[in-house]
């Protein structure tokens, strides 16, 4: 059976959030190196190796919770739901999916806020907008709410989830 428009569209979503961070892990990894030598051969660290590493880091772990809530690597208490019966064991998992796309929209409308309210102001070390940090809240919230929704989809056509990285 093929997947729904919108799982696949999930799907791909995850899957390129993935591999963004994977890339901005190398990214940070060679910042890292380049602080490193730059300090300990040239004895003059480049100040934006750690502005960027910094900046990066916001990134790779807004996208990686929003994955871990379309994966299912979230925190969750599967043998207390696992015990209820099927009826109750659906309105509780659909009330969860429904929390956390809640807590998904907050954090994209509050991550907006300060994204607005911080955006003239400008990092030292990069010189590039500090509303940027707030913005992967944004980007993180928004996949938190589409991820949340194509759970709660799943779990009405009594559907699976397939994780991103299969």
């Amino acid at each position: 059976m093929q997947a729904h428009l919108y799982t696949r569209i999930c799907a791909r979503l995850s899957r390129l959030s993935l591999m963004a961070a994977v890339a901005m892990l190398i990214a940070i990894i060679v910042a890292v190196q380049v602080q490193v030598v730059g300090r300990y051969v040239f004895n003059d660290t480049p100040t934006w190796a750690e502005g960027l590493a910094l900046q990066l880091v916001l990134y790779v772990t807004a996208l990686g919770v929003a994955v871990g809530v379309r994966d299912a690597g979230h925190i969750g208490l599967e043998s207390l739901v696992a015990l209820l019966p099927d009826a109750w064991r659906m309105k509780l998992e659909v009330l969860i999916h429904a929390l956390v796309a809640l807590f998904g929209g907050m954090m994209t409308w509050s991550g907006w806020l300060w994204t607005r309210l911080k955006w003239d102001e400008r990092d030292p070390m990069l010189g590039l907008p500090v509303g940027l940090d707030y913005l992967a809240l944004v980007i993180a919230g928004v996949l938190i709410v589409l991820f949340s929704i194509e759970h709660i989809v799943a779990l009405i056509r009594h559907e699976e989830v397939i994780p991103s990285w299969n």
